[in-house]
Order: structure tokens, then sequence, then C-alpha cells
């Protein structure tokens, strides 16, 4: 019941927020903008969408092996595409998460290395996506031409990278009383692993790279969206302007994030001079692309064997032992 509350609860955050992003908006020139849509650049946009899919799967592995949570390329990648499909009903990607968490349970690992597994890979990508924002600083205040949203921007930037910092050197510490309340030994052992993966010679530089290329796949998939739609943006304000925005959006306020990417991609248009229309029109798209990809993520559910044999058989077939 609780659960149904809290989808409930989200649901009409990301109803809410859609209302009052879009009722100050001209639905006139979104219906222009959307009837001239370009299905080929949609179309690269999820195929793009898909490529990223396959990266983080990638990554994923390299994180998983670490924690003892093996999986093969094809689970990894089976997993991940019916993650992206909770990711579309369920808040944020914690939804799609809890799914993965629960597939590789039931592949044989131990509950402690899955969770590590997708806790750790989740900061991964989250840390690099902070570097980008950082390290994007300088042109995004040369970009920004509102004086609030700089002083947003750079307190973002500045916020997450301490607290980036501050998880990696969490995991150096070596005092026993941090580690005697439970969360704090959990965070402890992710901090740990993060570090064994980002630092290690073996698994860094293939795990950086594909946390920098998957969070570019993201601008690039927000740039077919506007040459979708032939809205005169520019290539580097989408780069600039789409890591801060997958940023905030990663708070488990509303269901995949509708609602809040459009009023932040619409916030974010407006303090870089360009039309909040076109902001709200390439949110829309951005997000459908995904709903697409998710739908995708669907059907692999729908045939999957966990699916088919259902919760408790599968716990039986595979010999595992309830919590």
């Amino acid at each position: 019941m609780r659960g149904f509350l809290m989808f409930v609860s989200r649901a009409a955050v990301s109803l809410g927020l859609l209302y009052l992003v879009l009722r100050g908006i001209d639905f006139a020139a979104i219906q222009s903008r959307l009837s001239r849509i370009n299905l080929v650049w949609i179309t690269t946009a999820v195929t793009v969408a898909i490529i990223q899919i396959v990266l983080g799967t990638l990554r994923w592995r390299e994180v998983s092996n670490i924690c003892r949570a093996r999986l093969s390329h094809l689970e990894a990648l089976r997993y991940n595409m019916v993650g992206s499909f909770f990711n579309q009903i369920l808040p944020s990607s914690i939804g799609g998460d809890a799914v993965r968490l629960w597939l590789v349970h039931c592949g044989g690992a131990g509950w402690r290395a899955a969770t590590y597994s997708i806790v750790t890979d989740r900061a991964v990508g989250l840390i690099a996506l902070v570097l980008i924002i950082v390290a994007s600083l300088p042109w995004s205040y040369a970009t920004i031409g509102d004086a609030k949203g700089r002083l947003a921007l750079v307190s973002i930037g500045f916020v997450a990278l301490s607290g980036a910092i501050g998880f990696l050197l969490f995991g150096h510490l070596r005092l026993a009383w941090l580690k005697s309340w439970w969360p704090n030994r959990h965070v402890h052992a992710c901090s740990v692993i993060a570090n064994q993966v980002i630092f290690s010679k073996r698994s860094g530089p293939t795990v950086a790279m594909l946390s920098l290329t998957i969070h570019i796949l993201a601008v690039v998939i927000a740039w077919c969206c506007v040459r979708a739609i032939d809205a005169p943006v520019e290539l580097k304000d989408v780069f600039i302007l789409i890591p801060p925005i997958m940023l905030t959006t990663i708070i488990p306020i509303s269901i995949a994030g509708w609602g809040a990417r459009e009023a932040m991609m619409m916030v974010a248009f407006h303090g870089a001079g360009l039309a909040q229309t076109d902001g709200a029109v390439v949110s829309i798209l951005f997000g459908a692309v995904y709903l697409i990809v998710g739908a995708l993520g669907g059907l692999v559910w729908i045939f999957s064997a966990e699916k088919q044999v259902g919760i408790s058989k599968w716990f039986e077939s595979r010999e595992i032992d309830r919590p």
C-alpha cells in the first residue's frame, strides 16, 4: 500500500510540475514544432540511447566483478534493458535499480554484492557527470547571462564536487566508530569499491572512458532532439546545459523525471537566452526517446525467464534462499 501511495504521489508531482511549467507556454508554438519533427533524428537519438545502455553494461560489469557479483555480457545487458523499462514507470532511476538488484540476486549473487555493484556503479557515473559539469564551468559561466543562473550553476557544480570528493575520501578513513552505524558501514564499503574501480590501473581508464562517453551520448541525444525540430540552438549550448539538468533531475521526486526535467530545461534555456518553448519541446522529445527505449526493455522483461517463471518459482529453481 505504501509503495502504491508513493507512486501516486510522484505521479501527482510529475503532473503538477508539467502543469506549472507548461501553463505559460504557447501551445500553438509547441504544436508547430512537434508537427515538423524529423523522424530520422529521433531514430538516431533512440539508437544512441541503446548504445548508451550497452556502454553502461560494460561499466557495470567492471564494477560488479570487483563486487563479486559476476555477470555475463548478455545478463548485464538484459538487466539494464529491463531496468530502463522500470525507470519509465517508477520514480527516477531508483525503480530500475531496485529491479536490477533483484535480477542480479536471482542470478546467484548475494544481496550485499548485488547492492554494492549497483550503488557503486551509480556513484561512479555521478562522479563522472560532476567532473564534466565542473570542467565546463568557464564556458557555462560565459553562456548563462542571468546572474542568478550563474550563481546556481556554480553552486550546483561545487556542492556536487564536494560531495564526490567526500564520498571517495570516506573510503580511506579507518576509524572504527564510523562503521558502527550500518548505513555508514555500507557507504564506506561502496566508497572503497569506487576507489578500487576508479584508481585501478586495469579498470580505471576503461571505466573513466565509458563513464564520460555515456554522459556525452546523453548530450548527443539532446542534440538530436534539437535537430529534430530544427531549433536555433548550438551544440556547445546543449553540451553546457544538459549535464547540470541531468544531475538535478536525478532526485526521485517524479516519475522518470517528467515535470522536473521540463522545468529545469526551460529555466536553463531561458538563462542561456534561448526560447523556453524550444526547451520544453526538446525536453519532451528527450523523455520520449528514453520512453521508446524503455518500451524495448519492457519487451525484454515480458519474455524474460524471471517474468515467465515468477518470483517464487524462480527462487526455487535457482535454489536461492529467500532473504
